[in-house]
């Protein structure tokens, strides 16, 4: 449960549902969902593909009727009042509906004559999402020939066209190159000093870093949630980054040995969490029998990716 400082700090709910669920015959894709997001908050739902992320947006957005259970959008309830949430939220889908052969700025009216802003506040509010996105130079550009950041950068902007209070992102930037990925985050924390209420799903457990509180989901359900700091502590063990010649063949070798618990490719090194400091000089024999050469081998901060790792067994995780 959130601390009274923090309720004081973000207010009511901006978000907030009650067992929501959607079944597609025997499946459930959301199962039960008890989530609340808080005014002013950025929150986060990370999880894999098939956790539910996309469905669960798609719910709240007012575009897909719950099975089962309640949600309120900024006190205005999904179920009962779909059409009503539309007019509190801005919902960016993981494909945008942007129109390739319009300008960046054609698109802007566009949408700006699809929400009814009227014409009198669109020169500001324009100005204004440039501003954020710095969009202007390109603004004659058509969308078409945009780089993928700045079309999500464009999707964004259509979506806040009309001042939304609740903004609604489904993996805003997949696919996305590194440097645009982060440039987005900048434009959300932005938002957020707007007063704007931001719920974002993701698949790159990294970006959960840059909310106030996450949610790690998985076949439909929330395993844990709360600040970043507070999911990464409950990783138990200690944990090793281990770069070396060959990573494949150091995983085969590694898995099994006693005393540690997993294993699991980061980039161009491994993870491997063990019990204790001990299982420190085993990584080293067990690697020299076989002469694998160890470039470093150190003791690190466990990452988001290794909380949601330690958290769902690997044979659930292979089976999404």
């Amino acid at each position: 449960m959130p601390s009274n400082a923090a309720e004081a700090s973000y207010g009511h709910a901006a978000i907030r549902t009650e067992k929501l669920t959607k079944a597609f015959g025997s499946v459930h894709a959301v199962d039960a969902l008890d989530l609340e997001v808080r005014q002013g908050e950025l929150f986060g739902i990370v999880g894999p593909d098939g956790a539910g992320k996309t469905t669960t947006l798609r719910m709240l957005a007012g575009i897909m009727a719950p099975t089962s259970g309640q949600a309120w959008i900024d006190g205005v309830s999904v179920v009962d009042d779909p059409e009503g949430v539309k007019e509190h939220i801005a919902y960016m889908p993981q494909r945008f509906g942007l129109y390739q052969d319009l300008t960046v700025i054609e698109n802007l009216i566009f949408y700006a004559d699809l929400f009814r802003v009227p014409k009198k506040e669109r020169g500001p509010k324009i100005e204004m999402l440039f501003g954020f996105s710095r969009l202007e130079p390109f603004k004659d550009r058509l969308a078409g020939a945009l780089s993928g950041g700045m079309k999500q950068k464009l999707g964004l902007a259509c979506a806040l066209i009309h001042s939304p209070r609740v903004l609604l992102l489904d993996e805003p930037t997949n696919g996305v190159d590194p440097v645009s990925r982060r440039d987005f985050w900048k434009i959300l924390h932005e938002l957020l000093k707007q007063g704007i209420s931001i719920l974002v799903s993701t698949a790159y457990l990294d970006e959960a870093e840059r909310t106030n509180r996450v949610a790690l989901m998985h076949r439909g359900t929330i395993i844990r949630m709360g600040e970043p700091q507070d999911l990464k502590a409950m990783v138990t063990g200690i944990v090793l980054q281990l770069v070396a010649s060959d990573l494949n063949r150091s995983r085969e070798l590694l898995t099994g040995l006693p005393g540690i618990l997993d294993i699991n490719l980061f980039g161009d090194s491994l993870h491997v969490r063990v019990r204790e400091e001990a299982a420190e000089a085993e990584i080293h024999a067990a690697l020299a029998r076989a002469s694998v050469k160890i470039h470093s081998l150190r003791r690190i901060e466990p990452a988001m990716e290794d909380a949601f790792l330690s958290l769902i067994p690997r044979d659930e995780i292979a089976g999404e």
